[in-house]
């Protein structure tokens, strides 16, 4: 398969890369690293050259599959950011791992591609958005809503636009059911998955809520519905979300259900903006006047490439990621705070739970 390049750009004077390819080390090799691992194999501008996992036997069938010779295959990561020339680092492991793995890649002076969330508490992930935004490095969160043209429309509208939401209803669906029943797969270890189906699935939502809308969260007043007795891994849940711009927002997540629907819609006082999905296929949008009239039907867009391409352009251009730590750091804290409503069984307000937090970060 031949590499791929966008617009024929490659800006490599703002790195020193004169004629050579960004080169990338990939820790992780599930499903979604065996992806980034063929999008930085295949773009023109950089280079897939060395993968990390601790199972040997993962190891070796990625590395046969993405064409990463034996001697640049690692189960430990840390050898592979000392061993590696690497300029970058993507990082698509468990939930749990991805604050120490991004701190050190970051201490090696490298830029960092970390898949969500940014971290497991609001604590780390305030950590990461310190260290990254205190560095030169471009370090980009995998919210992969950020480059799609249909989320673009709403953040048009919205966070770049003059006008001020009012009333935003979020969903998704998902089957996760045989993760429960099995307690098997990593996300059901509280360590490497952090929490349930609203830290790893519904975080989608929150933070196409809050990147769309730029919109500043105040409150959260969430019913969790557990799994566990200890209250960690969460089955299903209904979260409100106020805004200190007067908004409200309700967003709905289960993953007990048989297949996998998204929606975002976002009103104000002249119409609306109606973000939906279906499995994970692309997503469409279009927006609703005041009379009720449909327009603008956006119809998806080729994202196999996109994450890669955002990654890569930000790195040559020296400009901000599409989806910033920042962002990472405010889906952390939404979702966190839903969860420790939902254990009080009240409202609760961001600011008293997370006093560290300076008002720049919300």
């Amino acid at each position: 398969m031949g590499k791929e390049t966008i617009n024929g750009r490659i800006g490599v004077d703002s790195v020193n890369m004169v004629d050579r390819p960004i080169t990338v080390g990939l820790v992780g090799l599930g499903s979604l690293g065996i992806r980034l691992g063929e999008q930085f194999a295949e773009l023109s501008d950089s280079e897939l050259v060395a993968i990390a996992d601790v199972n040997e036997e993962i190891l070796a069938d990625a590395g046969e599959e993405l064409g990463v010779p034996d001697a640049s295959r690692y189960q430990d990561y840390e050898t592979m950011l000392d061993s590696e020339s690497l300029d970058a680092v993507a990082i698509a492991t468990p939930n749990g791992l991805h604050y120490d793995q991004t701190l050190a890649a970051l201490e090696r002076d490298l830029h960092v591609l970390v898949e969500k969330p940014l971290a497991t508490s609001v604590e780390d992930a305030y950590e990461v958005t310190q260290r990254a935004e205190a560095s030169d490095r471009t370090v980009m969160v995998g919210y992969q809503r950020h480059f799609n043209p249909a989320y673009d429309l709403a953040r048009e509208r919205w966070a770049e636009g003059d006008r001020t939401p009012r009333f935003i209803t979020g969903e998704i669906t998902h089957d996760w059911q045989s993760y429960y029943e099995e307690m098997e797969d990593w996300r059901m270890d509280e360590f490497l998955s952090g929490g349930g189906h609203l830290l790893n699935v519904g975080t989608h939502v929150i933070d196409a809520i809050l990147w769309t809308t730029d919109l500043t969260p105040t409150h959260v007043n969430a019913y969790v519905d557990f799994h566990d007795d200890e209250q960690i891994f969460d089955k299903q849940s209904s979260t409100i979300i106020e805004f200190e711009e007067g908004a409200v927002a309700n967003v709905s997540d289960t993953g007990i259900v048989a297949r996998t629907r998204e929606h975002v819609h976002i009103w104000d006082e002249e119409g609306a903006v109606y973000l939906e999905g279906r499995e994970w296929d692309d997503r469409t949008g279009h927006t609703i006047d005041a009379d009720g009239t449909e327009h603008d039907p956006y119809f998806g867009y080729d994202r196999r490439l996109s994450k890669g391409r955002a990654f890569l352009d930000s790195i040559l251009s020296g400009t901000e990621p599409p989806a910033t730590v920042r962002d990472g750091l405010s889906a952390v804290v939404v979702t966190k705070a839903a969860y420790e409503s939902g254990r009080r069984n009240e409202r609760v307000a961001i600011a008293d739970l997370y006093p560290f937090l300076d008002e720049e970060y919300l």
